[in-house]
């Protein structure tokens, strides 16, 4: 899962941002509503963290930046307007799901799962690709009842490519997905290839399905027979 945090206390985002990780969760921030645009128009986010009350402005316009370009994220309003008017106005813009602060960093998680079950998993926690069935809650990957095991890039990989199944996914949509904005900095993406290989090998060594369909000159994409 890859998310945008749009928090303007630095203590707060700080915090968030540890918490996130050590879920294994990849993380970016913006500070206020001009930085998160400019985020979203350059990378690509499975969602947002949105406050309202940010220093160039209401949150709330972030919402309309997103819904009037179709960009393709999920959002969580996560803010001190905690009055029904302001929850109910949040969700009618089309936010997903609306958190007051302050909240514990496990209902944030858990509130974030929810989203990205609902908009990227078909609401479905057990994913079977085949014979390969993935446990998205315990992060376990198993084919034919038998686990693999497998780095988390790797796990993240697998998930990413599933999440996108309608998609050609190039290097470096995956590598900025997975490695973030330093993706940009990068000499070579040779070691997408190296991970979309370790993953194919464990699989198929295992007897799993091979998933993953290599489109010359453009990139992979999921495909199951």
């Amino acid at each position: 899962m890859k998310v945008l945090l749009t928090e303007d206390n630095l203590d707060l985002q700080k915090n968030i941002l540890t918490y996130l990780q050590n879920e294994g969760v990849m993380c970016e921030c913006a500070e206020n509503i001009k930085q998160c645009q400019d985020r979203l128009v350059a990378y690509e986010y499975d969602i947002i963290i949105l406050d309202r009350m940010l220093p160039d402005g209401d949150g709330i316009e972030i919402i309309e930046f997103i819904k009037s370009r179709n960009i393709p994220t999920g959002i969580l309003i996560a803010s001190a307007k905690n009055e029904l008017d302001d929850r109910v106005e949040g969700l009618n813009l089309g936010a997903d799901d609306y958190i007051t602060k302050p909240y514990f960093m496990t209902e944030l998680m858990a509130r974030l799962n929810a989203i990205y079950r609902r908009k990227k998993l078909d609401g479905n926690p057990f994913l079977q690709l085949g014979n390969i069935r993935i446990d998205t809650d315990k992060r376990e990957v198993n084919v034919e009842g038998l686990p693999i095991a497998l780095t988390k890039k790797e796990y993240d990989l697998l998930i990413y490519i599933y999440a996108n199944k309608n998609r050609i996914l190039t290097k470096l949509a995956i590598a900025e997905h997975l490695w973030g904005e330093d993706a940009d900095t990068l000499g070579s993406l040779d070691f997408v290839y190296q991970h979309i290989k370790n993953l194919r090998k464990k699989i198929m060594n295992a007897g799993g399905n091979d998933f993953i369909k290599t489109v010359y000159g453009s990139g992979y994409k999921y495909s199951v027979e």
